[in-house]
């Protein structure tokens, strides 16, 4: 599956890293991937939709803009 996600370096502190790794294995998913999902989903409380829905990104531009 080809995408266009961007890469860039996060750094953590060895025990936050440690527990991101623990909860991706319960929840099957590779590190990134948690991260990923930790962030849409705070994206989404935050929005009030999934900030990667093209449909919602536009509906949120036009009421700002």
């Amino acid at each position: 599956m080809a995408d266009d996600k961007k890469g860039f370096l996060l750094r953590l502190p060895p025990a936050l890293l440690d527990e991101l790794r623990r909860w991706a294995e319960q929840e099957m998913r590779s590190i990134n991937g948690q991260i990923e999902w930790l962030l849409r989903e705070a994206l989404v409380r935050r929005l009030g939709a999934d900030p990667t829905d093209k449909k919602a990104a536009a509906r949120r531009e036009r009421r700002s803009g």
